[in-house]
């Protein structure tokens, strides 16, 4: 018996999803990073002063797995803390020269990563999966969005 309604959307955006989180994780050892480290290194280059309770919103992982990603990269010298203005319990995050180099460096490894794993289809059909899941993303989870440093 087969099911018309398996695989569903869900499903097959998700296995996506691992494919290309998997890819990635690999291809980001090169430069000793970890998916978390790269989400908050890539947000801090993006948006300089944003926090790290900020980063771990908009790319969905807890706190606490952003806050030890981000105390490696201020360990590694890539990241900086700086005292937000008006709140004593937040710190906004700033690359270091070497972190926006390594910034850049990882944002190339995720770009080719996503070449590779569309590869199978046309331009138009990239413009197209790239404009819906945008349209998803805005309705169900604008901060991933953000790119002023404002939630």
């Amino acid at each position: 018996m087969t099911d018309a309604a398996f695989p569903t959307t869900g499903y097959l955006a998700w296995q996506f999803s691992q494919i290309v989180a998997g890819r990635l994780e690999k291809a980001l050892r090169v430069e000793a990073l970890t998916l978390a480290q790269h989400n908050a290194l890539q947000h801090a280059a993006r948006t300089p002063g944003v926090s790290a309770a900020e980063i771990a919103r908009r790319s969905g992982i807890t706190a606490q797995s952003m806050g030890a990603a981000v105390g490696q990269l201020v360990e590694r010298g890539l990241l900086r803390r700086e005292p937000h203005p008006t709140s004593r319990r937040s710190m906004r995050l700033y690359t270091t020269d070497e972190g926006h180099s390594l910034a850049t460096r990882a944002a190339s490894i995720a770009a080719r990563i996503e070449a590779e794993t569309t590869s199978p289809l046309g331009p138009d059909d990239k413009d197209t999966i790239h404009r819906l899941l945008h349209q998803l993303v805005e309705q169900l989870n604008p901060e991933a969005l953000a790119v002023d440093g404002q939630s």
